[in-house]
């Protein structure tokens, strides 16, 4: 009968400490998550500001490209009219 008393109690014991460690680890999984969503929209930001400053960075760099291009072009230009101005080769 002692042990039949024990047994209950230590039956008692472990599921209550089962109890325990379940609701440990619910709050450690929500904490978990609430952090994650903290830095999730860290990054979120980090990352969507990131695009926009890539984006600008193409735009900027199409502008330059065709400024480089125009320049060329009126380089190229200006070779002529001097040649032009020079006269025939001899």
């Amino acid at each position: 009968m002692q042990n039949a008393i024990e047994g209950e109690a230590l039956e008692q014991a472990a599921r209550r400490l089962e109890q325990a460690v379940s609701r440990l680890e619910q709050r450690l999984a929500s904490r978990v998550s609430e952090a994650g969503a903290a830095a999730g929209g860290a990054f979120d930001q980090d990352r969507a500001m990131l695009a926009s400053e890539l984006d600008a960075a193409r735009a900027r760099e199409k502008d330059l490209m065709a400024a480089g291009a125009d320049a060329s072009a009126a380089l190229g230009r200006a070779i002529e009219e001097i040649r032009a101005a020079l006269g025939p080769e001899t």
